[in-house]
């Protein structure tokens, strides 16, 4: 097959010399006709077979000859081997046989190269525009048109706001820092984006050196938590807004969503009655049971979800209620609420106003204009001292699921227990 490939004889004279070959070794017949078939076979391929296969043979086939100096120092020892005699031929029939060997490899390797084929096909990559199309569908959500690229990072958000960070704080006086660290750190992108301006008013300065002044007494909820509401809940989030008055004031309590407590406080009593409520509203909703799981009042899950349990105050004194009244914290709040009402004005949005102050809040707000995206839901509060007089009836966290459904928006899960889904 060596000849063949360098072209020094016609196929046919190199039939002859073969045939020439076996016919003088046919004494051991099963070895040379085993060989003859292999030929045979070799030759009986069409000739852009042939040509496939001789040039797959080059690619993995080793030399079984050496290049040999001779004495013009020209030829190859394949030419050599045909021009001498038959001794010399001998030789090429051990060459043959390595041929022969060669196409079974060869056969072999085809064999795989199909295979692989059919691989290659079952794993061919998506077409680019269908894999475009892919990642599209499953985009980052949007809210007012800002892209959420990922959780916590409102990098678009702030660029369209005109609010950098950095720069706000650089603003700063060293009183104004110190002052305002825990705001600076704690309260979230989107909020601070909206609330930076009002931090700096001599009101919540003010507010900020009685809170230090306090810093000797035990103040609920701890300071690191005043602002959870903001984290758990963002600005572009919130759904529904639930306003509360004051923190509770003991122990393992207030943690910076107003009605809801931490473990292992069990449920207050204002609490246990909108369990009462959603369980007259949805038969399904389980109520969390302290016995099973210590607490059962932690409402996190409800901010996660898109409920901002926003009080009236936000610090109160251990076993002092309403300590920090008129201190500052109302003016702030108010301005909470009322940037939430300008960012969702087009949009949908629930407000749960319970009992009288709450609903004294809501009504300085002019919300006319936009009552088709606005739902206020006005009840007595949950108390016991009041709640029997229409608030377990009241249907507000039904209502609420259904205003937020015609507007095209997710329904609220009311559920606090894993696999329970109330909506």
């Amino acid at each position: 097959m060596s000849m063949l490939r360098r072209g020094s004889y016609s196929t046919i004279s190199f039939i002859t010399r073969v045939n020439i070959i076996y016919r003088r070794s046919i004494s051991n017949s099963s070895y040379k006709m085993s060989k003859r078939i292999l030929i045979t076979d070799f030759f009986s391929k069409d000739v852009s077979k042939a040509k496939k296969t001789k040039i797959q043979k080059s690619k993995i086939r080793k030399p079984t000859e050496k290049k040999k100096d001779i004495s013009n120092g020209k030829q190859t020892i394949a030419k050599e081997q045909i021009e001498k005699s038959e001794e010399k031929e001998l030789k090429d029939e051990k060459a043959v046989d390595e041929v022969s060997k060669d196409e079974k490899l060869v056969d072999e390797v085809s064999k795989d190269e199909k295979v692989v084929d059919e691989v290659s096909k079952e794993e061919k990559p998506q077409d680019i525009k269908n894999q475009t199309k892919s990642d599209e569908e499953v985009s980052a959500p949007e809210f007012n048109g800002i892209v959420k690229d990922h959780p916590d990072n409102y990098d678009k958000f702030c660029e369209k706001f005109n609010f950098n960070k950095s720069k706000w704080v650089d603003s700063l006086n060293p009183e104004q820092r110190e002052l305002l660290r825990l705001e600076i750190e704690s309260l979230h992108i989107t909020w601070l984006a909206f609330l930076h301006k009002e931090l700096t008013k001599p009101y919540f300065l003010k507010l900020k050196k009685f809170l230090k002044s306090q810093s000797g007494k035990t103040i609920y909820p701890p300071a690191n938590q005043i602002y959870s509401w903001s984290q758990l809940t963002p600005l572009p989030d919130v759904k529904c807004l639930i306003i509360g008055q004051d923190p509770y004031h003991g122990p393992n309590q207030a943690h910076g969503l107003a009605f809801s407590v931490l473990e292992p406080t069990r449920p207050p009593p204002s609490l246990v009655n909108i369990y009462k409520t959603i369980s007259n509203d949805y038969p399904n909703f389980e109520v969390p049971d302290p016995k099973k799981q210590p607490g059962g009042g932690n409402l996190t899950k409800w901010a996660k979800r898109g409920v901002l349990m926003l009080n009236a105050v936000l610090t109160v004194e251990a076993h002092k209620a309403n300590s920090h009244a008129n201190q500052g914290w109302e003016e702030f709040t108010e301005n909470v609420i009322k940037n939430i009402l300008e960012f969702h004005k087009d949009d949908a949005l629930v407000i749960m106003a319970w009992g009288s102050p709450a609903q004294k809040r809501v009504a300085k707000f002019k919300m006319a204009s936009n009552k088709d995206h606005f739902l206020v839901l006005k009840t007595v509060h949950p108390s016991p001292l009041s709640a029997y007089r229409g608030f377990l009836n009241s249907k507000v966290f039904l209502q609420c699921n259904e205003f937020l459904e015609k507007h095209q928006k997710d329904k609220i899960d009311w559920g606090l227990i894993d696999g329970n889904i109330v909506k």
